[in-house]
């Protein structure tokens, strides 16, 4: 897999929950530690994504918040 984006973490899929027309899907990139995105039932299907499996979770943005408490 060639990407330009530079955030590329592996991980394992947690969970993968199916809506109307769009999924939620969790990765878990570390112990305790989980990414979750929002993608089409489409791309989940496509992506053969299945709990369990390997996955990668993918950040492009051009803005990262860095907050405190």
């Amino acid at each position: 897999m060639k990407i330009s984006a530079r955030n590329v973490i592996k991980g394992t899929v947690m969970s993968v929950d199916k809506g109307a027309t769009t999924a939620h899907v969790k990765i878990e990139i570390s112990p305790g530690q989980v990414v979750t995105s929002s993608i089409t039932n489409e791309a989940v299907d496509s992506l053969k994504l299945v709990v369990g499996g390997q996955a990668y979770a993918v950040v492009k943005a051009s803005d990262v918040m860095i907050a405190v408490d």
